[in-house]
């Protein structure tokens, strides 16, 4: 008899995917703009979810000759203790993707290597890997954050250094973040033919961690309650 959970993904409410960003994601952040919102169940029971949204920049698509409306961002993977692969729950939320948004074309991710990660759920799944991205970070208060995340909390200004400097952290600053690797995946067979010469070998692992690996322990949570009254089948 096989051990093999259940497994079944299926949109979900925005507030169960809040629910699992707060809960299980490093960032405790979820994103503002346009989102797609998959939650994720093993046996029944709510484990978090996988969501997509149109990324930190509008420049995203350029890279690719595609338009706004044909590229995403994975931007959350945020689930509690589970049993599944992580790979593989991405691989369905893919396809759940591609069958309900038929528009799109190619989803992009990226690795934070100031978390220790390297890509081993995007290289388990296949993605392909298209190098590192630089970018730089603001610091306010001693902590360093994407500009994004500045601007979800308190809005336009919060991406305007002098709007912090005057608002939020005399001492706020803008400096150099920590690279972060950049994976795609081609939704249609055109597209792969056309960003399949982009491949780059795989990045390894840094040493003395196993974070960022293809195991459920390495994304576990902290567990907790389900929240029955936020799901539902919407759509985003």
């Amino acid at each position: 008899m096989s051990s093999r959970p259940e497994l079944r993904l299926d949109w979900c409410s925005h507030e169960a995917a809040k629910y699992a960003v707060e809960k299980w994601h490093y960032s405790r952040c979820m994103p503002t703009s346009k989102l797609a919102k998959i939650g994720v169940w093993e046996n029944g029971k709510f484990v978090g979810a996988v969501i997509y949204g149109v990324g930190a920049t509008p420049e995203l698509c350029k890279p690719y000759k595609l338009a706004n409306t044909e590229v995403c961002e994975l931007v959350r993977v945020a689930l509690a203790d589970h049993v599944t692969p992580v790979s593989r729950i991405i691989a369905v939320s893919l396809r759940i993707l591609k069958r309900d948004m038929p528009g799109l074309r190619l989803v992009v991710s990226f690795a934070d290597t100031n978390q220790g990660h390297h890509g081993g759920i995007y290289q388990a799944g296949g993605w392909i890997y298209n190098g590192d991205s630089m970018g730089r970070v603001i610091v306010t208060n001693g902590v360093a954050e994407h500009p994004r995340t500045l601007g979800w909390r308190y809005g336009v200004g919060g991406q305007s250094l002098p709007w912090l400097r005057a608002n939020v952290d005399p001492k706020a600053e803008v400096v150099d973040a920590p690279p972060k690797h950049r994976y795609l995946m081609p939704l249609d067979d055109d597209m792969r033919k056309r960003i399949e010469p982009l491949r780059k070998p795989y990045p390894k692992r840094p040493r003395a961690t196993g974070v960022d690996s293809d195991t459920p322990a390495n994304h576990a949570g902290e567990g907790g309650a389900t929240p029955t009254v936020a799901l539902s089948d919407e759509k985003a």
